[in-house]
């Protein structure tokens, strides 16, 4: 049977209307995955990330913002120190602690340091020294008068990336005194008379210059006081000699025919 014109317009009006309708419905429902509480947190910024690398990421300049916190990343793994880290006045020790003992020679002296970027520290150093001893190859007793000397130079340290609390130190170092000393008590045998004779070198006055080469490390101990020790090879530059021979104790130095030697020493950090 056929049906009207009429009629089966409107059924296929009807059909469409209904199928347009269920894809509307169909659409209106979509299904959207809720948002967990946890996750709708704004974290807050690593620990060290600048005020203008933050103020960067909420203007929603991303691209800045992270370039930004990679630098604020490597400055966090990477410390630069200022220029002028730290003043460390120090007084060295241990030939006090050596003539308290028994040594009969030593020098003490007072000196800074001056850290710089917790890298590079020039150090200077003013002191006394003095000797009285009887030489086992020497004829005579000799007298190092209470004497100056003075030393600069400069230290690398190699744990610049640590805190200044410890340092492990390279350095070189120059050195000068200008020293007095004496020699009592020489005999001389008398091939004539077959006596011997006894007499005095005094009054002699003498200068030398020395470098070393020094290794050694830095602890802190408390608060701002730390100790150091070091090692030291020192060579001479500049020999002092006389018509009597040549000084057997030079201030600073040490003896003369020594090659190496130790210091240690208490810091203050400002």
């Amino acid at each position: 049977m056929c049906l009207p014109n009429s009629v089966m317009c409107r059924l296929l009006l009807f059909i469409l209307l209904t199928v347009s309708a269920l894809s509307a419905t169909a659409q209106d429902r979509r299904v959207i995955t809720p948002v967990k509480p946890e996750t709708n947190v704004v974290k807050p910024p690593e620990k060290g990330t600048s005020e203008e690398t933050i103020q960067q990421y909420i203007k929603g300049d991303t691209l800045t913002a992270e370039r930004k916190a990679r630098e604020d990343s490597i400055r966090r793994s990477y410390h630069r120190y200022p220029r002028l880290t730290s003043l460390d006045p120090y007084v060295s020790f241990l030939d006090l602690i050596l003539m308290a003992c028994g040594q009969d020679y030593g020098s003490f002296g007072v000196g800074i340091n001056m850290n710089m970027w917790n890298r590079l520290i020039p150090t200077a150093e003013i002191g006394l020294g003095r000797a009285k001893t009887s030489p086992a190859d020497m004829n005579g007793v000799y007298r190092g008068k209470v004497s100056p000397y003075f030393k600069a130079g400069a230290y690398y340290n190699f744990l610049f990336k640590k805190a200044p609390d410890y340092q492990i130190l390279v350095g070189a170092i120059l050195g000068y005194s200008p020293f007095r000393y004496e020699v009592t008590g020489i005999t001389e045998s008398n091939s004539y008379w077959k006596n011997p004779t006894e007499f005095d070198i005094t009054g002699q006055k003498a200068s030398a210059l020395w470098g070393e080469v020094a290794a050694g490390i830095k602890v802190k101990l408390a608060g701002h006081v730390s100790m150091g020790w070091n090692v030291r090879y020192h060579f001479m530059l500049h020999s002092p000699k006389s018509d009597n021979g040549r000084p057997w104790f030079i201030p600073g130095y040490g003896t003369r025919s020594s090659k190496l030697a130790a210091t240690a020493a208490i810091y203050y950090s400002f």
